[in-house]
């Protein structure tokens, strides 16, 4: 594999597991050192499992396999004070700061308590501000080192097309999720403006549904199992795979940090096997 990254550092929130993880591993193998952090706990409003610290350390043991150094933290993306604290020890310990995938996120979008304001506001919490907090902890850094740099931003396909067809798909989770991601376009758009005369790319990457723990656990499964015809037709993939892989994910960041896509931002990516054909 090209290691089109050599020499650079990237901070990825969210890297316990799943996208955030993939990432890092790809990231490290195209020659970038890792800058990581993820909350490690249960989040309130949140029916899932989350990731814990045996999750974020196998990223780092996967990351050092590769021959990379890594940093890790585990915080809240929630907290403004926690961010800037792990990425003035990563620019520390690792010299510089090149990239920021702003992964972390959460999807309370079905199961019991999905229909509470909880779910709604820490939708808008982590999605929303949670990313904003972590753009305003790490750009300036780039602008002051003055070689440009890409902004990843993890959105969805949720912002770009309905994602409720009928009032058992209603949830204030739902649409709290779907809002976020929808607002995270517009976000990028102005930090992409703001930044690109440093030579600082942003950019919003759109899976479909993507094989992790966040897609693939007991809340979602009862979910389609109870979902009317109706219902199921939601976010449905042209081609031939019912999930992406993280992977996939991971590769279109990858050509988003690289100097392959000097020029490309305040875009959107869309890595959704066709579901915007349906």
């Amino acid at each position: 594999m090209l290691r089109r990254l050599e020499g650079k550092v990237a901070f990825i929130t969210g890297a316990a597991r799943g996208q955030g993880r993939a990432h890092a591993v790809r990231l490290a193998r195209e020659g970038a050192d890792i800058i990581a952090m993820d909350i490690c706990a249960p989040i309130d409003g949140v029916e899932y499992p989350l990731s814990d610290a045996a999750d974020l350390e196998e990223t780092a043991k996967l990351v050092e396999s590769l021959d990379r150094r890594i940093v890790t933290g585990i915080g809240d993306v929630r907290d403004p004070d926690y961010l800037s604290q792990i990425v003035e020890r990563g620019r520390s310990e690792l010299g510089r700061l090149d990239f920021v995938i702003a992964n972390a996120g959460v999807m309370p979008i079905y199961g019991a308590r999905s229909n509470e304001r909880v779910a709604w506001q820490v939708s808008l919490d982590i999605l929303l501000t949670g990313v904003l907090n972590t753009v305003e902890a790490t750009y300036r850094h780039i602008v002051e080192q003055g070689q440009g740099g890409s902004i990843a931003i993890t959105s969805s396909m949720a912002a770009l097309q309905p994602m409720m067809r009928t009032e058992t798909g209603h949830t204030l989770g739902q649409l709290g999720y779907s809002a976020a991601k929808a607002a995270l376009v517009n976000l990028a758009r102005n930090y992409a403006s703001l930044l690109a005369g440093h030579g600082i790319r942003v950019n919003t990457l759109h899976p479909t549904g993507v094989n992790t723990p966040m897609v693939n656990n007991g809340m979602v499964a009862q979910y389609y199992e109870d979902a009317g015809p109706e219902d199921r037709l939601v976010l449905v993939n042209a081609m031939p795979v019912d999930l992406v892989e993280p992977e996939d994910v991971a590769s279109a960041a990858a050509w988003l940090c690289s100097e392959d896509s000097r020029y490309f931002t305040g875009n959107q990516v869309r890595i959704d096997a066709g579901a915007s054909l349906r």
